[in-house]
């Protein structure tokens, strides 16, 4: 039974994960939902190393390009204004909030952010400044005019994804939007400066699963990881295309409805927060 609840909580990751609605409150909702309990912040975070190796994958020429120009800006100085070497710096920088405070609130992010109140609540606010953002955001912004400033300010936003129901993808879009890059510039930055944040979080966190308060073992959670993978790769292709010519209304439709959802059957005693 443990491997059935994990492949699918793996296929709810994989689908969830790049889209702007949080996986990680659907991975805390759905199991509560169902009498599973929860399945742990350890969990959770492994499990999204799944998505990110498929970013890694869905990325690899553009990562490839990226990390060849930045590390080559290093040594020869006729590569530090190339537009992938100050793209490196740009992920490096836009990864120290969520990094830093990650770190200083470990133990608040394992208890207290996972109470179901919170990430109601945060589904509902979150989707509104999404729709906000992407209302009165310009679109005339793209990747290649990034600056510095609005790398950090992107990264903040991300940072804001340690409370579940916020959405790493959503935060950051949403800041992307406000700052005038348009959809897919601002989807794709997200996509990529996720990447060091989702993966250091899961390979510190892998300690945890073993022995940590988690649902699941070693064998649910791999199981769960690759189901993840799999799913993640075919909802970044998708995403990439509707965003190229659609709205993020529906999304933002669902996390208040979701949200509002949630804290209706709190308030009933029919969810544990």
């Amino acid at each position: 039974m443990d491997f059935l609840q994990a492949v699918f909580l793996g296929v709810l990751q994989g689908l969830t994960e790049f889209l702007p609605i949080s996986s990680s409150a659907h991975l805390r909702i759905f199991p509560e939902l169902f009498g599973w309990g929860d399945p742990g912040a350890a969990f959770t975070a492994v499990v999204q190393i799944g998505t990110e190796l498929a970013v890694l994958i869905y990325f690899r020429k553009d990562i490839w390009r990226i990390a060849k120009a930045w590390v080559l800006s290093l040594f020869k100085p006729e590569y530090r204004g190339a537009v992938d070497a100050r793209m490196g710096w740009y992920i490096i920088v836009g990864s120290l909030p969520i990094v830093v405070l990650g770190v200083l609130l470990k133990d608040v992010i394992e208890k207290d952010f996972r109470n179901l109140w919170v990430i109601g609540t945060m589904l509902i606010v979150l989707g509104v400044i999404l729709g906000v953002a992407d209302r009165i955001g310009r679109t005339d912004r793209q990747i290649k005019q990034m600056s510095l400033r609005h790398a950090l300010a992107m990264g903040g936003a991300q940072a804001l994804a340690l409370i579940p129901g916020v959405s790493r993808s959503g935060a950051t879009i949403s800041m992307g939007r406000l700052l005038g890059y348009e959809r897919e510039a601002a989807t794709r930055f997200a996509f990529l400066l996720a990447i060091p944040a989702v993966v250091g979080a899961g390979l510190f966190q892998l300690k945890e699963i073993p022995d940590g308060d988690n649902l699941y073992s070693w064998g649910p959670t791999i199981a769960a990881t690759v189901v993840s993978f799999v799913v993640g790769y075919a909802a970044i292709a998708w995403l990439l295309r509707y965003v190229s010519t659609k709205s993020f209304t529906p999304f933002v439709v669902y996390r208040i409805v979701l949200g509002a959802g949630v804290l209706i059957l709190l308030g009933f005693g029919v969810l544990n927060p």
